[in-house]
Parts: structure tokens; sequence; C-alpha cells
């Protein structure tokens, strides 16, 4: 049971400080209206292990705080994540779905938080589209690149205690 527990929280923390890694190094594109943030392609790791929700919402707080975000970004924006983790959770049994979560959730958060936390003038629905862009590429494409290549290895690499 110990092991358990303590192979959840290496996991949670193992993914948490990929997350701050590639949305620090990649900080350029990770915000701003037409943003691609190569950390969520890792949203798709629900699918192998529920220590990646925690593991990404901690991520996202901490990778927003060092990116200089807002506290309303690093708030909402990290609870978009959330709840685009546990949706890829709750669809785990259908893998191509797994990244359709976090896409809609950061879709439809990321441009208020954009409009008025940050001021930016454009329309909503435009940044939608924008927002709703960069996860595709990252979530949809890369994401699922990501799960396919990491299904083949599940039982070596997120293998349970």
């Amino acid at each position: 049971m110990r092991d358990k527990k303590v192979l959840f929280i290496v996991q949670a923390a193992a993914i948490a400080a990929i997350y701050v890694v590639l949305t620090v190094v990649f900080a350029p594109l990770a915000f701003g209206q037409g943003q691609i943030r190569f950390a969520e392609a890792l949203t798709i790791l629900p699918y192998f292990t529920p220590a990646a929700i925690p593991g990404l919402f901690v991520g996202c707080i901490i990778g927003n705080f060092l990116g200089g975000a807002i506290p309303l970004d690093i708030v909402c924006g990290s609870i978009a994540t959330l709840i685009g983790a546990v949706g890829s959770y709750a669809l785990r049994k259908q893998k191509f779905l797994v990244p359709v979560p976090p896409i809609l959730a950061n879709t439809v958060v990321v441009p208020f938080v954009l409009f008025y936390g940050y001021g930016v003038n454009l329309p909503i629905p435009l940044m939608m589209l924008s927002v709703g862009a960069g996860e595709v590429i990252s979530c949809g494409v890369l994401g699922l690149v990501i799960l396919l290549a990491l299904d083949k290895y599940k039982n070596v690499i997120f293998k349970t205690a």
C-alpha cells in the first residue's frame, strides 16, 4: 500500500517538473493570444496514470507563476488544465478522444483570461479560434503522438507498485 502512494507521488512530481520545464523553456510560445503550449501535450498522461492529474495541475500553477503570469491566469489557466486532465482520465477507454477535454477546456477558459486579465483587445471568439488552434497542435497532434508512442511501453513506464 505504501509503495503505491510513493509511486503516485513520484509520478505526479515528475510530471509536474516536466510540465514546468516545458512551459519555461518555451515561454515565448506558451503565453499570449497566439499560444502553443507544448507542455499541454502532457495532458494525455492521465490515460496512463491518475497521478498525472495533480501533476499537471501543480505543474501548470508553477509554470504559470515562473512564466510571469498574472494571478488570474495562474488560477484560471491551471484550473483549465485540471479540468482537461480530469476529462482525459474520464475518457481513457477511448484512446483517440483523450486529447479532446484539454483542448476544449483551454479553448473556452484562456480567451476570457486574456481578455479580462491581460486586456487583450480582440474579440473572444477570435481568441478562442487562436487558442484552440494552439491546443489542437499541442494536445491533439503532439499529445496524441506521445500517447501512441508511450502506449507501447505503458506496462514498463507506468507500472504500479
